[in-house]
């Protein structure tokens, strides 16, 4: 494993922020996990998932009609993710650990396994984030570069284009890459710590389940064109999602990048401000683009705070944009999730050009 340390002797930036953000909660009296706004959602969010799926196989229906749905499916299925997942995988969706666990498996009612994707997000990209050679979120060599360290191919010219597509595939891909580190016992260069016996279970069991849900039944009722074409729709959809938010956090102009080897770095920053530089939101005054992605438009809160429910960002957000005016740190920011967007296209685009 690559060894990065940060400079967390001195830590006056968070130490404040992080005083600031205490103060704040208990003045107002609020827990720092969820509440009965994100217990709503989950209660729109699951309900909604299953009604689309049980509708597609139980209502005959013109493909015109159908497709749709699927894709409404889909986005559907990515909002559980931003909104449920996120928050249970994190420990912020509960007080109770229990709830947290039980929610956190939505992830592999997704296609994924909530044990792999904690170590994945949870302790490498939220401690290494984007770190050449240890996040795993920027590893996506050798048909994307995201950084400049990475090496450059010939195809990397047109990645601005193509990547959308790969997006797209997202959702499968994880499915399918699970089981290479699942075998392989590693999360890109980080070794997975030892699975228990239950883990393993519920591994192979939740494969299982996926395949059958998403592939036997459907096919035993519809059978196979039209469950292909509608399983695709609907991926597609999920995974296109599911990676533009994620990419719109860290591959956007002004968020900053370094690199690991076989030598051990030390960052000149403290964690904290490592996450401020390295980190972006967009589209903080639409309610719309917040309450769907589960605040994940506010990645910076979400940093520095990971154990703190979403609901809450928008709140903190102020305190951690003052704190970052006192100590001269720059705030990255978005005013819209277009913007956001076309700033990764053209970053995408610069790193495609041979270097």
């Amino acid at each position: 494993m690559y060894k990065v340390t940060f400079n967390n002797k001195n830590r006056d930036f968070f130490d404040a922020l992080k005083s600031s953000v205490d103060q704040y909660f208990q003045s107002t009296g609020n827990r720092k996990t969820g509440n009965w706004k994100l217990y709503l959602k989950t209660a729109v969010l699951v309900p909604g998932a299953i009604a689309l799926y049980v509708l597609l196989l139980s209502v005959p229906m013109h493909w015109a009609i159908a497709l749709p749905i699927c894709g409404v499916l889909g986005f559907c299925l990515a909002t559980i993710g931003f909104n449920v997942m996120h928050d249970a995988c994190h420990g912020s969706y509960s007080r109770r650990s229990w709830v947290n666990d039980f929610w956190g498996l939505s992830n592999n009612a997704l296609g994924g396994n909530a044990f792999l994707w904690k170590l994945k997000h949870n302790i490498v990209h939220h401690t290494y984030t984007n770190i050449d050679g240890i996040d795993d979120d920027i590893n996506n060599m050798p048909f994307m570069r995201e950084c400049e360290t990475q090496p450059w191919k010939p195809m990397h010219r047109y990645q601005g284009y193509y990547m959308f597509f790969l997006y797209g595939l997202t959702s499968l891909f994880i499915f399918f890459v699970d089981f290479i580190k699942y075998f392989q016992k590693k999360v890109y260069t980080t070794p997975l710590k030892p699975m228990s016996f239950k883990e393993h279970m519920i591994f192979w069991i939740s494969k299982v389940v996926c395949v059958v849900v998403y592939g036997v039944i459907p096919i035993s009722i519809l059978g196979w064109g039209p469950w292909l074409i509608g399983f695709l729709v609907m991926n597609f959809v999920m995974g296109l999602t599911l990676a533009v938010v994620f990419q719109l956090a860290h591959v956007v102009e002004h968020a900053e990048f370094t690199s690991a080897g076989m030598e051990p770095v030390k960052i000149e920053n403290e964690w904290a401000i490592h996450q401020i530089k390295t980190t972006a939101n967009f589209a903080a005054d639409n309610p719309i683009v917040t309450w769907c992605l589960g605040g994940l438009n506010f990645q910076i809160e979400h940093h520095l705070f990971p154990r703190v429910s979403h609901i809450h960002y928008p709140e903190i957000s102020r305190i951690v944009k003052e704190t970052c005016e006192q100590f001269g740190l720059r705030y990255n920011y978005f005013p819209t999730m277009s913007g956001a967007v076309a700033s990764h296209f053209r970053i995408m685009n610069d790193l495609g050009k041979r270097p």
